[in-house]
C-alpha cells in the first residue's frame, strides 16, 4: 500500500474502480443474447448488439495509471477499453447510449462498444483490432513530440497483443525517436480463449520491452494503490523527456472473452483463486486500514450503481439515430455508386 497517498486520493481511486465496475456489470446484463456466440440465439429486444468485452476484474489499472493523466495527455484502449474510457473522463452516460447504439452516444452509436473514443478528453479510441492501438499511440506520441506538447500518450494493450507484430514495430519506433509514451501491458493471462503463457515465449512484456532497451516495471495489477505508485514513477519520466517507458501489471481477466463466453475451457479452481484478489475488495480493505470508513466507501458504491442506473436509463430513451447518418462520417475514394 502506497502510504503517500491522500485520503482523497483513496477515496477517488476507489470511486474510479466502482464505477468501472458498475458499468461494466449493466452493460454485461444489457447484452446478453446480444451476438449469436456460443451457443446462444441473438434476442429480437436486447439492448446492446454484438460482442461486448468487459474488463471486470482489471479495474485497479485503469484507475492507478489514469490518475496521473490530464486532459491533453492522449489514451489508446483495446477491444476491452470501457474502463480505460471511464478512468480517462469520459462521460459514463454518453458512453452507454454508445452502447446501445443511439445518437446521443460518443459516436453517434456507430463505433459501439469497441470502437468509443472522445477526443475532447484525450481518448483516441477502442480498437477491435488485437495490437493496433500501439502504432496509433506511437503515431500520436510522435506529433506530441514533434509539435514540443507538454504532453504525454498512454497505451493500454493485452499480454495476447505482445506476440503480434505491432508490438515489436511500435516500441522499436517509441524507443529509436525518443518519444513520450508509456505502454502499458494488461497481462490478465488470457488470449481470447487460449491462456497466453504456453504460447508465450520468454518473460513476457517487461522482458521484450528490456531487450528493446526501455525501462520497464512490473506490478501488481490487482493493488491499485501499488499501479498508482508505479506509474507516478514512469509518467513522471515520460513527461521529463525521459523516452518511452513500459508498466507490466499483472491481473485477471474475470469474464470470459465476451460477454455471453462461459469461460468452459477455464479451470474453476483458477477463477476462484483469482477471486480472492478481487482489486476492489482489495482497496476497500486498504482504504478501511487507512481510516476511511465503510459507511463511506458503501456511499460511494451508491453513487456509482445510482449513476449507472441513470444512465440506463436515458440511453434506453435516447433517440436512434436518423437514417441519413449511414451517411456521414464515411471516406470516399471516388470509386463506385452509393445507392
Amino acid at each position: 500500500m502506497d502510504l503517500l497517498v491522500s485520503e482523497d486520493k483513496r477515496r477517488a481511486l476507489y470511486r474510479t474502480m466502482v464505477r468501472i465496475r458498475a458499468f461494466e456489470n449493466a452493460a454485461e446484463i444489457a447484452s446478453q443474447g446480444g451476438v449469436s456466440a456460443y451457443g446462444q440465439e441473438a434476442a429480437g429486444l436486447v439492448k446492446v448488439r454484438g460482442p461486448l468485452h468487459l474488463s471486470t476484474g482489471q479495474e485497479a489499472v485503469p484507475a492507478g495509471v489514469c490518475a496521473h493523466l490530464n486532459v491533453t495527455d492522449y489514451l489508446t484502449s483495446t477491444h476491452r477499453g470501457h474502463g480505460h474510457t471511464l478512468a480517462k473522463g469520459a462521460d459514463l452516460t454518453r458512453m452507454m447510449c454508445e452502447l446501445f447504439g443511439k445518437a446521443t452516444g460518443f459516436n453517434g452509436g456507430k463505433g459501439g462498444s469497441m470502437h468509443i473514443a472522445d477526443f475532447s478528453v484525450g481518448m483516441l479510441g477502442a480498437n477491435g483490432v488485437v495490437a493496433a492501438g500501439l502504432p496509433i499511440a506511437v503515431g500520436a506520441a510522435h506529433a506530441q513530440k514533434l509539435q514540443k506538447r507538454d504532453a504525454i500518450t498512454v497505451c493500454f494493450f493485452g499480454d495476447g497483443a505482445i506476440n503480434r507484430g505491432p508490438f515489436l514495430e511500435s516500441l522499436n519506433w517509441a524507443r529509436v525517436y525518443g518519444l513520450p509514451v508509456l505502454f502499458v501491458c494488461e497481462d490478465n493471462r488470457w488470449s481470447a480463449t487460449t491462456a497466453s503463457g504456453p504460447m508465450t515465449a520468454g518473460d513476457g512484456a517487461s522482458a521484450r520491452a528490456q531487450s528493446m532497451d526501455i525501462a520497464a516495471t512490473q506490478v501488481d495489477g490487482n493493488d491499485v494503490f501499488a499501479v498508482h505508485a508505479a506509474a507516478a514513477r514512469l509518467v513522471a519520466e515520460v513527461r521529463s523527456g525521459g523516452g518511452p517507458r513500459l508498466l507490466h501489471a499483472l491481473t485477471y481477466r474475470v469474464k470470459g472473452h465476451v460477454s455471453v463466453d462461459p469461460a468452459a475451457y477455464r479451470d474453476p479452481a483458477e477463477l476462484a483463486a483469482a477471486l480472492e484478489t478481487d482489486p476492489i475488495s482489495n482497496a476497500r480493505a486498504q482504504c478501511l486500514k487507512a481510516g476511511i470508513t465503510a459507511s463511506a466507501l458503501d456511499g460511494i458504491d451508491a453513487e456509482a450503481h445510482a449513476e449507472v442506473e441513470a444512465a440506463l436509463a436515458a440511453a434506453d430513451a435516447a433517440p436512434w439515430p436518423e437514417p441519413s447518418a449511414a451517411y456521414t462520417d464515411i471516406q470516399t475514394i471516388g470509386a463506385g455508386q452509393w445507392h
